[in-house]
Formats: structure tokens, C-alpha cells, sequence
């Protein structure tokens, strides 16, 4: 009986050893899956590496009909970018406060892969969703280093139009 019990005890030391190496394997798998999550397939299948920007500047235009805010680096390349329309909204809806933070929202996520952390904001336009954009951009949890207004203003340049008749 206790050649029996040795057997038993040596198969279940194997059975264990073989749940070791296998654990081993799925950290194997995880570490892989992690080294992978720094390469990204473009439209024509081929895969390139993220590159890591940990700076970078974000330009909101705001209109009266959309928002469009746009992510790059310091040399001005585009990351990503996104806007209401792009986000789903439609007619009216695109021009609102709730749109532009829905912008942004969705422009973090991408902005994650590229390890971006700190920003430079302009923002252009007289649009209702500017001011949003900017405070979901601050809630995102981007450091935003400096702030300008890019919104062009004409210096009595061209002629106006006449007045209406009404």
C-alpha cells in the first residue's frame, strides 16, 4: 500500500508541475499580448509601431454646426482626431456643449495608445461646444500646459456688405 501511496503522491507532484509550466505559458501568452499592444494594423493590413509622444497640442474648431478637435504632436503630425458628426450626431445636435464633450471622450481613448499626457490647446471659432471641449479635455485627465485663442478676427480688411432692406 505505501508503493501505492508513493505513486499517487509522485503522479500529483507531476500533474502540479505540469499546472506550474502551464501558468508559466499564460504569463508567457500575457507578456506577448502586451508587447503586441505597442504595434497597430493600418488600413492596407500592414503593422507599424506606436510611436510614444508624451506632448503634444489639441485644436478645437468650433463653428455654429460642429466641433472638431484634433490631436498632434509638437511637430504638428495628426495622432487623431475627431468630431460630433464623426461621433454620431446629427442636424442641430452637432453644435452643442454635450456633443463637443462626446468629442473628446472619444478622442482620449484614442489618444491612450500614444501615451499622451500633456497638451497645448488652441482653440479657434465661436462655437457653443469651445468651452466644453476644453474642461472634458481637463477631466480626460490630459495635463493642459497652455491655452491660446487662434480664432481669426478681421482688422477692417475687406469691405462690408450693405445693409439689409427690410
Amino acid at each position: 500500500m505505501s508503493e501505492e501511496k508513493k505513486q499517487s503522491t509522485a503522479e500529483s507532484e507531476e500533474k502540479k508541475g505540469e499546472a506550474v509550466k502551464a501558468s508559466d505559458d499564460s504569463t508567457s501568452k500575457e507578456s506577448a499580448t502586451k508587447k503586441q499592444s505597442k504595434y497597430f494594423r493600418t488600413a492596407k493590413g500592414k503593422r507599424r509601431a506606436v510611436k510614444q509622444v508624451p506632448k503634444g497640442l489639441a485644436y478645437i474648431q468650433s463653428s455654429l454646426n460642429n466641433t472638431i478637435v484634433t490631436i498632434t504632436d509638437v511637430n504638428g503630425n495628426v495622432l487623431c482626431w475627431s468630431s460630433s458628426g464623426n461621433c454620431g450626431f446629427r442636424g442641430p445636435k452637432k453644435a452643442t456643449p454635450y456633443a463637443a464633450g462626446k468629442v473628446v471622450e472619444k478622442l482620449a481613448t484614442k489618444a491612450q495608445q500614444y501615451g499622451v499626457k500633456e497638451l497645448s490647446v488652441f482653440t479657434k471659432g465661436i462655437g457653443n461646444g469651445r468651452d466644453a471641449a476644453v474642461r472634458s479635455l481637463n477631466a480626460q485627465g490630459f495635463n493642459i500646459t497652455s491655452m491660446r485663442e487662434t480664432t481669426p478676427v478681421p482688422h477692417n480688411g475687406c469691405r462690408a456688405r450693405r445693409p439689409r432692406r427690410v
